[in-house]
């Protein structure tokens, strides 16, 4: 971990980048996990129509 990295840096007296990522809200990620865990996220796959509906509402110039 970053943590455990930083602790060896400043047992060997050395000084290092570390470089972490941190990602999401947690008040989010945890409902959806739990829901995951309890087996309430449904599975959907998109259907072809649907992703096409979707790729004609952005305003993306066509490249030639």
């Amino acid at each position: 971990t970053a943590i455990a990295e930083a602790e060896k840096c400043k047992e060997e007296g050395v000084s290092r980048t570390i470089l972490l990522n941190l990602c999401g809200h947690g008040n989010f990620d945890m409902k959806a996990y739990q829901d995951y865990f309890a087996g309430k996220i449904v599975k959907h796959e998109l259907t072809q129509e649907e992703i096409n509906r979707s790729i004609a509402k952005l305003q993306t110039p066509l490249i030639p």
